[in-house]
């Protein structure tokens, strides 16, 4: 089986070009080649640009069973791929999201593909959920055979933060700075690492009960903010330092974090992969938090090391936070 990955050495996409592999798969990237992340070598690299539209099109005239598009971020992207790829794979396989759910849910509810799509706080998940609609039409349309998978919060070589990056949290850790924790720290929050998202992800492509179906795809560990900062901590070896703030207060200071909070990452969030497991098959968690932060702390400290996680602008606003809530 021939499949196509547009992207394929980010955060998610490149645990799944190693699963398809394992799986048989006759994997080609297309990217633009910039990246520090090395492919097997039996991978093809397509070098490319997205915004080149005429080696976009003859990329779509290879002709591949399945293309899983990980780098979509607006409907003019899907639209192109439409044209692109409309009769010419047999699954076109869109990266989404699953903040796109709506909540809070009941606090003793896991979302399932049955919770209501809904994001009136975020742009990015609302943007998301357009392309899903898009596609779902072509889909129906006889255009293009479409598959939606939405991930949570999935990582490999990066570590979680709920405000500014993972490299921005972590330098501030190792200098013994203070971190920001929306609310009092105890709202769960579910993590995945990549290789835990690759293992289901794989087995739907080809698949043809994953036709004109949408799926998320978790991990079953779920943590506490708290928790989860004290973890990286740890794994980077220092002490956390966690102070609390009301997310409602957070957005005062600062409204563009109105979506990742309170449309994401504020409320408590569990699911149910009753769904993927039952046409994925089943796929039990492996990595743990303390290993998955482990195997991320070398890959963070090396990227700190060579300057990363600098931002000036956004350590002087939590400094005037830290300020004003202590």
């Amino acid at each position: 089986m021939k499949v196509l990955y547009i992207g394929g050495t980010g955060e998610i996409s490149y645990s799944c070009v190693l699963e398809s592999l394992e799986l048989g798969h006759d994997v080609s990237v297309f990217n633009r080649g910039q990246t520090e992340q090395l492919l097997p070598p039996s991978v093809q690299q397509i070098a490319g640009d997205l915004a080149d539209d005429a080696s976009y099109a003859r990329l779509g005239e290879q002709r591949f069973d399945v293309v899983c598009q990980f780098y979509a971020f607006d409907l003019a992207r899907v639209e192109k791929d439409v044209q692109a790829f409309g009769g010419r794979t047999g699954q076109y396989v869109f990266i989404s999201t699953a903040s796109a759910y709506a909540k809070p849910i009941d606090r003793f509810e896991r979302i399932s593909e049955r919770t209501p799509l809904d994001n009136p706080f975020w742009e990015y998940s609302q943007k998301k959920l357009a392309m899903e609609r898009r596609l779902l039409a072509a889909h129906a349309a006889g255009q293009l055979p479409v598959t939606i998978v939405r991930p949570s919060h999935t990582y490999r070589r990066r570590m979680p933060s709920a405000l500014g990056s993972g490299d921005w949290t972590a330098r501030r850790m190792r200098e013994g700075l203070p971190i920001i924790i929306h609310g009092d720290g105890t709202s769960l929050w579910t993590l995945t690492h990549a290789s835990d998202f690759a293992r289901p992800f794989a087995r739907l492509l080809g698949n043809p009960r994953a036709l004109g179906e949408a799926f998320h795809i978790t991990g079953e560990n779920v943590h506490t903010w708290d928790e989860i900062s004290t973890q990286m901590a740890r794994a980077l070896g220092v002490a956390p330092r966690l102070v609390h703030v009301t997310s409602d207060e957070l957005v005062r200071f600062e409204p563009a974090w109105r979506g990742p909070l309170l449309g994401d990452k504020s409320p408590s969030t569990l699911f149910d992969n009753g769904k993927v497991r039952g046409v994925a098959g089943d796929f039990p968690t492996l990595m743990s938090i303390e290993e998955g932060f482990r195997l991320a702390a070398r890959e963070v400290i090396a990227r700190l090391e060579r300057g990363a996680g600098q931002d000036p602008a956004l350590d002087a606003k939590v400094e005037a936070i830290l300020s004003q809530c202590r």
